[in-house]
């Protein structure tokens, strides 16, 4: 998985490349901040942790969540971040299907100091998750659409980080207990 990891792009050769909505992902970009809590937390996480996300320029939630992304790895020196395209690597995104079935992005994959996968998550924020499935569905695309922009406006990428965040922790922790036992 080092090799992947090392091929793909980081935050800023991916905004070099982006053709859909480019004004959209430098704009979000320039915007998002990260929580000082948020990256206390990983700044206590031993590491190095390397993320691996799949994406693709047309997404609206990589263009929501991504840029966020990007700017706690720029505040925090144990974690890495790259970029890989969801439909140039369709055997990546075949192992990590929403629901097991969908080729929903983004996909953040942990991996660890051997690049070995440590866990993943995507596609959405759990809450706004759940609401698409649910309540979600009952609306046509339009109206379906303003809400989960209403969401990412309102949540900032929070929750997406926290998200992260937990998955980095337990990571670690499973390292800890591997190592200790």
């Amino acid at each position: 998985m080092r090799n992947r990891f090392e091929s793909g792009l980081t935050f800023d050769e991916l905004l070099h490349t982006v053709r859909k909505n480019q004004e959209l992902w430098k704009d979000v970009y320039s915007r998002a901040q990260v929580p000082e809590d948020i990256v206390a937390a990983v700044h206590e996480l031993t590491g190095p942790w390397y993320l691996l996300a799949l994406s693709e320029d047309w997404c609206g939630d990589a263009v929501n969540l991504l840029p966020v992304l990007a700017r706690l790895a720029e505040q925090a020196d144990n974690i890495e971040l790259r970029i890989l395209s969801r439909d140039e690597n369709p055997d990546l995104m075949d192992a990590h299907l929403t629901g097991g079935r969908s080729r929903s992005i983004p996909v953040v994959m942990v991996l660890d100091s051997d690049f070995q996968e440590r866990g993943w998550w995507g596609p959405r924020p759990a809450p706004l998750q759940d609401w698409v499935r649910r309540e979600g569905l009952a609306l046509e695309s339009g109206p379906r659409y303003r809400e989960i922009r209403r969401y990412y406006a309102r949540d900032k990428g929070r929750t997406f980080l926290e998200e992260i965040v937990h998955l980095l922790e337990t990571a670690e922790r499973v390292d800890q207990l591997a190592t200790s036992g």
